[in-house]
């Protein structure tokens, strides 16, 4: 069985793209071998910045001859579809089968399709995967009809045996597939041949490549930690970075310098964003200090002067750049610093749109100031600190630092407020109100950085819901799912009780009436509605506000603010909410909690309330781990569907509760102590928000009820006794009912 080996060579490949590729090779020219009937053992694929390789151990050496049985029309069928049929199987009439069935005689074709040498099924399937892989990007040249990354050199593709190796004859616009390769660029660029992939590794390795990424990048690590450690210094890791640089370089040589004594005072996130993304430097950190004081660069080639000419080229370029940096650094302290302070960026922002219809990012920081404000009480934040926060957090835009770098935004809006002389928690704010940014992200903790936090999504989802630009499909161009997946985290990391309604139907309100009144008079109208603090019919809530925003926009006397109105409807609200829930689910069940123990909490009244409803869910899955809340469940589906269909079939409730004297067998009286006993314990535990504690006692009945489905028969024929069973299921269903809809439940 030969093994195969492919190699793609070209101009440099981008790194970012060169792990997608070798593995679409792979699975593109695996897929099609398969397909073609090619089995094989196994497949490696791999990347340097020149080539794509694909080595293939234990392939057929040919395809497998197969035989196909295809049933035609029957004999007396018009000629016209007996010729179809023929020309489909590639037979004449008298190769055609008859056999007899129920309908009649039919034709039959025995199609034979002989086995192909693996050669040729190799040189098709490649010709095809080259002409047609899916680059993000990619570029003819020459005369040439081809696409590739970058001009594509050299196939490399040669099928060895324990008989020898042979090329696989094949040719691309002008490029014919040969056993030739070339080493590294400068170090080694004379081609050579190769036989095998064992062949081809060792003596690319001899070249000065190294042909596995994972290699490259655990060389580069190794050596940099290693001589930073030497000087006792901590490379700072960054993995991302790593895997690029892997990507840049074919023979990794690993240098350190000294970055400029005039620039070793800037804030070290500066010099390492100024570092990795201009020069794709890593920064080395005085554990001692904390300061960055030097750098690792990688290069591409071993020199005479072992680096130093290298050196001196990277630390001047590096100089002109940190020479900027620091250039834009003071110049954004002397503003910060000045009389006007973070005011005058802020007053820029007037200037530049957020979206054309919801405003500039003046208005929009003027309604998360005011909604930071609101939110402040509930979250346990001081109003006047949430305000002024809010009103900064987002003043290092229009900074020449942030305008340079822009990932550094938040973080250089925290140094200017330092710098400023604002309070510790105002600072924190500017850099913790972007958070969290994904899954992985911390979540803030600080009162203030949540209230701005939270503010700030929740101004981003209320006005893109009011303008109707909502995700659809994988389509999500504002990161609103983000945006509510860091809610959820939010309210959830509080450990407070924060019901969504109350906190989102006055960003809305603004929103609607922004489109007919000033800011101002907006953020005047929706801050003045009533609270909704516990109370526990969220529908009716919902009713008063959607009146009372109503009013609000007739007094104004616009049709323009009706119309919006209009717009802003229940709709709003509820999809919101919907939205909202969706996005817990995708939370849960990143934890492990099933779908249907979601869905079975979601049924539950004040299901806007995030902390409430995980608490519910994380207490239901557990309770579902164990073999008592397990059998309870089915206990209650039993109790459930008998007394269902009772109620159907009667045309009566049985809700009346069962009466202890009309209790015949010892297990109906054993399962009213029961039921006395859980609703004893689950009507306070609820009251306390103790879900865990009210399931446990719900789980506890499970004995009784077990013990009662087995001595006891509902319908019985006495009619007293039966609907005093039937109202016996229908305590057990309230009760269950009580701390989930367990109908819900799968099973």
């Amino acid at each position: 069985m030969p093994d195969l080996l492919i190699e793609l060579f070209s101009e440099e490949i981008p790194a970012r793209m060169q792990t997608r590729a070798a593995e679409d090779l792979k699975s593109r020219v695996t897929n099609g071998l398969v397909e073609a009937g090619l089995t094989y053992a196994g497949a490696a694929a791999f990347s340097t910045p020149r080539r794509l390789t694909l080595a293939i151990e234990g392939m057929l050496d040919q395809s497998p001859t197969l035989r196909e049985e295809r049933k035609g029309p029957r004999v007396d069928a018009p000629d016209k579809a007996i010729e179809g049929f023929l020309r489909g199987a590639g037979l004449t009439r008298d190769q055609l089968v008859e056999r007899d069935e129920k309908k009649g005689r039919v034709f039959y074709a025995m199609i034979e399709k002989p086995g192909r040498p693996a050669a040729e099924i190799v040189a098709e399937v490649l010709e095809d995967t080259i002409r047609n892989f899916p680059w993000p990007k990619s570029m003819r040249w020459g005369n040439g009809t081809l696409r590739w990354v970058r001009p594509l050199h050299r196939i490399l593709c040669v099928m060895a045996t324990e008989a020898g190796a042979e090329v696989v004859p094949m040719e691309m616009d002008g490029i014919t597939a040969g056993n030739t390769t070339e080493g590294h660029r400068f170090m080694a660029p004379e081609p050579f041949s190769v036989t095998s992939f064992d062949d081809y590794a060792a003596k690319l390795k001899r070249a000065k490549v190294v042909l596995s990424a994972a290699d490259r990048a655990e060389t580069i690590w190794h050596d940099a930690t290693n001589m930073a450690f030497a000087s006792g210094l901590e490379v700072i890791e960054d993995k991302s970075l790593l895997a690029e640089v892997a990507g840049l370089v074919e023979w990794p040589v690993v240098l350190m310098g000294e970055i400029g004594a005039a620039f070793l005072d800037l804030p070290p996130e500066v010099l390492q964003t100024s570092m990795k993304e201009h020069q794709k430097f890593f920064s080395v950190k005085n554990p001692k200090t904390g300061r960055i004081e030097r750098f690792i660069t990688v290069a591409n080639r071993e020199t005479a002067d072992h680096g130093a000419t290298i050196l001196a080229g990277n630390q001047k370029v590096l100089a002109a750049r940190l020479s900027d940096a620091k250039f834009f650094w003071e110049n954004d302290l002397r503003v910060a610093k000045s009389e006007a302070g973070l005011s005058v960026w802020t007053d820029q922002l007037s200037n530049v749109t957020f979206h054309n219809k919801l405003g500039s990012q003046k208005d929009r920081i003027e309604r998360i100031a005011a909604l930071a404000r609101e939110l402040a009480p509930a979250i346990g934040a001081d109003p006047d600190l949430a305000e002024q926060a809010a009103r900064v957090a987002k003043a290092d835009l229009s900074s020449e630092m942030v305008y340079e770098f822009p990932e550094l935004q938040g973080l250089m809006g925290r140094y200017y407020a330092k710098a400023a002389g604002l309070p510790e928690e105002v600072a924190a704010a500017c850099q913790e109100h972007y958070s969290p940014l994904g899954p992985s992200d911390d979540v803030p903790t600080a009162p203030v950085s949540v209230a701005v936090a939270l503010a700030d999504k929740l101004d981003t989802l209320t006005g893109f819901w009011a303008i109707d630009e909502k995700p659809t499909g994988s389509k999500d161009p504002f990161a609103l799912r983000r945006a509510a997946l860091g809610v959820i985290r939010l309210v959830l990391g509080l450990g407070k009780s924060i019901p969504l309604i109350d906190i989102l139907f006055k960003p809305i309100a603004a929103h609607v009436v922004a489109g007919s009144v000033s800011a101002s008079e907006a953020l005047k109208i929706a801050g003045s509605l009533p609270d909704a603090t516990n109370l526990h019919v969220r529908i009716n809530v919902l009713d008063a506000k959607m009146s009372f925003i109503e009013t609000a926009i007739d007094s104004i006397g616009s049709d323009e603010a009706r119309s919006n109105y209009e717009i802003a409807s229940k709709a709003h609200f509820t999809s919101l909410l919907s939205f909202f829930q969706d996005r817990l689910k995708v939370y849960l069940k990143d934890e492990g909690i099933r779908h249907d123990v979601i869905d079975a909490c979601l049924a539950m009244p004040g299901n806007d309330d995030l902390t409430l409803l995980v608490g519910r869910a994380r207490a239901l899955s557990e309770t579902l781990k164990t073999e008592d809340g397990t059998n309870l469940v089915q206990g209650f589906k039993r109790a459930n569907n008998i007394l269902t269909q009772a109620e159907e079939k009667d045309g009566v409730e049985y809700s009346y509760g069962a009466d202890a004297n009309y209790a015949e067998h010892p297990a109906e009286h054993a399962l009213i102590v029961a039921l006395d006993t859980a609703e004893a314990a689950i009507t306070p535990a609820m009251a306390a928000e103790d879900f865990a504690g009210a399931m446990q006692a719900m789980a506890a009945m499970r004995p009784a009820v077990d013990a009662f489905f087995d001595a006891v028969q509902v319908n019985a024929d006495s009619e007293i006794l039966r609907r005093n069973r039937l109202n016996l299921l229908s305590r057990i269903r309230t009760i269950c009912l009580q701390v989930a809809d367990l109908t819900k439940l799968d099973g």
